[in-house]
């Protein structure tokens, strides 16, 4: 039942402690550094030990093996060296370990009845004759059946992490390769690592890699240069590509892999002749052409994706063929008695060309009446008795958008009904019952969903995409908003004009000018301040100040509800991930009594507000999706697992070892925060971000705010972030395939 986690080491052999885990004091989940606190058998005084621990959970017995040692802060500790979990053997070690919440379904109450009954044979007991359980008082045959299938489980995965645990892999990942493989874990790992990569979320190219070098695969072998090539086109759709130009995916894959250019040109052959990749040649520009390489669901997409477009757009079929001689002057004075307001030219425009064609786009700013332009739509829509569909990217999204036109508003993923998988209910066989589809906040719709969502659409119905192209493009590849505005055929509005009440809002108005390349209005405003603070930490201490105390205090707002934080970058000691933890300090204390799960180095309470950070197609009615917030409402030791109420009103249940799918969500990057809103937005600028500081990075984060923004941090980062315009554009040819 051993895991180890070694180092090499000369010099004189360590010496052995045997303790049982308490408490973890601090985890480094990068390194694995581990400060914790241990019982010996020999007094009642914990002992502190520091060293590589991962994957340790309190309730273990452990057999360190490592050297003492004398801190000057600190005092006596033990440096632990290398690691195993052995079973304990005392009465008192038992009831610990089980009560821990180690082995689902038994918690202290049903460990303490368990070992009562079993006394130092327990572990024997569930090992061999788990049918036995039943003779203790209150464990029913379900629960008992629960506790066996979980030892049994433990056992296993304790079995691959010994055998795992000479490649440096760390437990929770050891986990995660169970649970994809179960009894062929090892097998798969020993054979063929490199699909680790590709199967198990959390394991990427590097991880593999180290796996294939320990059970010998040779560095120059064609199976390692094809991953890593494979890893090298899925890191550029990680960060918004559709494709790379070859010369680039050869160059990028020689630094990962340290192989000559030559073998990595013949293995890129050797996958384009096994379809693995799809290379194809797109314009540049210039009258050039590059020879772009996608991985073959990217390439599927950017085409069916184009010609789904396309075929809309041109259907002679008219789901809505009541606009096409409507008597617009009539129809504009029922409105303007219905909505109370008269539309601007941009925005009639925008309304008779959403109503009359078949795919139209419609872009603007803050305070340039995107808003009441779609209401306008979905009225005259509506007042036709139109089937009428409207859908965003994200909860938070879909709500704002019901609440502006009193029609109901969906999540893409949950109007499409993705099934397990992630394969949608909805598609081009069976398209949805629409005449008008809406999609508020497009420039978050990356080209995977984009794709699902314009199939689904029935030929003849009217399809309008909504957004702001200025904002940051998509988390996930394509930047499908922008592209469709490049795209000749494709009919759209820009609005520009700001309306007098959105020009008197600090928010709008400096919005704008940042958009603009101009430096925000600092004095007089109502509703945006700068707190300047030029030291990176007192930057971080300055936000939580301003976010829980400051903000709350003067306008009444609620700092876990109504204040979001908003970092350009997650690392750092501003960055999201230290902000988190100091939030929570501050907003989800740690309560004697209150049960806690800690998992690598963050805490999980109830109160906390965590968001989802992959898609996961299998939990929840519809799928739980990358960016869906949420607050912990619920949290067990005993079952080993927490549930969270999502923004979309759903509850959510979460194991333990499924707790790396969420983080906390007190704050955030910005460029996860895309198609939320929030009454205040506090954003630390400084100049250890400087390489995100980019001008429509900061233009989101401040258009996230309803009422109220809060910089805080550097003048120095806040200008560099005005002036620089982002990187350049993502390498896509959807406008390409447009114009075909």
């Amino acid at each position: 039942m051993g895991v180890v986690s070694s180092v090499v080491s000369s010099g004189p052999s360590p010496h052995v402690l045997e303790a049982v885990l308490e408490r973890l004091t601090y985890v480094n989940e990068e390194t694995g550094y581990t400060v914790a606190r241990v019982a010996t058998g020999r007094g009642s005084d914990l002992l502190t030990v520091v060293g590589a621990l991962l994957g340790a959970q309190p309730g273990e017995s452990l057999r360190l093996q490592g050297w003492w040692s004398s801190h000057p802060q600190y005092g006596r500790q033990f440096e632990v060296v290398s690691y195993t979990t052995v079973l304990p053997a005392t009465i008192q070690g038992i009831r610990r370990y089980l009560g821990s919440g180690l082995v689902k379904g038994i918690g202290p109450v049903f460990a303490e009845r368990i070992v009562d009954h079993f006394g130092l044979d327990t572990l024997q007991i569930i090992e061999d004759e788990p049918g036995r359980l039943v003779e203790v008082p209150g464990l029913g045959p379900k629960r008992t059946a629960k506790i066996t299938a979980a030892w049994q489980e433990q056992k296993a995965i304790k079995e691959v992490m010994v055998f795992l645990q000479g490649v440096g892999v760390s437990t929770s990942i050891a986990v995660r390769i169970y649970k994809k493989y179960g009894d062929a874990s090892i097998s798969v790992v020993r054979n063929e690592p490199y699909r680790l990569a590709a199967d198990v979320w959390g394991i990427g190219f590097k991880t593999a890699d180290t796996i294939a070098q320990a059970v010998g695969i040779p560095h120059d072998s064609p199976e390692r240069v094809k991953a890593g090539l494979q890893y090298t086109l899925s890191q550029a759709t990680d960060n918004g590509h559709c494709y790379l130009p070859a010369p680039n995916l050869i160059a990028d894959a020689v630094k990962i892999l340290d192989v000559p250019a030559g073998l990595t040109a013949r293995c890129l052959d050797d996958l384009v002749a096994a379809e693995g990749v799809i290379r194809e040649d797109v314009p540049a520009g210039d009258d050039r052409t590059v020879p772009a390489v996608y991985l073959v669901p990217f390439h599927r997409a950017e085409q069916s994706l184009a010609g789904s477009l396309l075929h809309l757009l041109h259907h002679r079929g008219d789901r809505m063929p009541q606009f096409a001689n409507v008597d617009w002057a009539k129809a504009l004075v029922w409105l303007r008695n219905r909505t109370g307001t008269d539309l601007a030219p941009e925005q009639e425009q925008a309304v008779r060309l959403a109503l009359t064609s078949k795919v139209a786009v419609l872009t603007g700013g803050p305070g340039c009446g995107k808003s009441f332009t779609v209401r306008s739509i979905v009225e005259l829509a509506a007042a036709k008795k139109a089937k009428i569909l409207l859908v965003a990217p994200t909860g938070r999204a879909a709500k704002r958008l019901a609440e502006l036109t009193g029609q109901t508003a969906a999540t893409v993923h949950r109007l499409l009904k993705l099934q397990p998988g992630g394969e949608p209910t909805y598609d081009r066989d069976t398209p949805l019952d629409v005449d008008l589809l809406v999609v508020d906040e497009a420039s978050m719709l990356d080209l995977i969903l984009a794709n699902k969502l314009v199939k689904a659409v029935p030929p003849g119905a009217h399809l309008l995409l909504v957004g702001d192209v200025d904002q940051l493009p998509s988390v996930g590849a394509g930047e499908v908003l922008r592209d469709l505005l490049a795209a000749d055929p494709i009919p759209r509005v820009r609005l520009t004009q700001v309306f007098r009440q959105a020009a008197d809002s600090g928010v709008v108005t400096n919005a704008h000018r940042i958009n603009a390349g101009k430096p925000p209005i600092l004095q007089g405003m109502r509703d945006f301040f700068l707190f300047p603070c030029d030291d990176t930490e007192a930057t971080a201490a300055l936000t939580v100040e301003v976010a829980c105390q400051r903000i709350p205090k003067r306008f009444g707002l609620d700092p876990r509800r109504d204040v979001q934080v908003l970092a350009p970058m997650h690392r750092g000691p501003a960055g999201a991930g230290a902000l988190n933890t100091l939030l929570q300090q501050q907003l989800t204390p740690s309560r004697d009594g209150m049960p806690e799960r800690r998992v690598g180095g963050r805490v999980f309470r109830i109160g906390d507000k965590v968001t989802q950070i992959r898609n996961n197609y299998d939990n929840g009615q519809a799928g739980v999706f990358n960016g869906t917030v949420g607050v912990v409402t619920a949290l067990s030791t005993d079952d080993q697992s927490l549930t969270v109420r999502t923004d979309e009103d759903e509850s959510i249940d979460y194991d333990f070892d499924e707790l790396d799918e969420l983080a906390h969500a007190y704050a955030m990057t910005i460029h996860r925060s895309q198609g939320s809103e929030y009454p205040a937005v506090v954003i630390p600028l400084t100049t250890s971000a400087w390489m995100m500081l980019q001008r429509n990075l900061l233009y989101t984060a401040i258009t996230r705010a309803k009422k109220l923004v809060v910089l805080v941090g550097s003048r120095r980062a806040l200008a560099a972030a005005v002036r620089t315009v982002g990187a350049g554009r993502r390498h896509t040819a959807l406008t390409h395939r447009l114009h075909g």
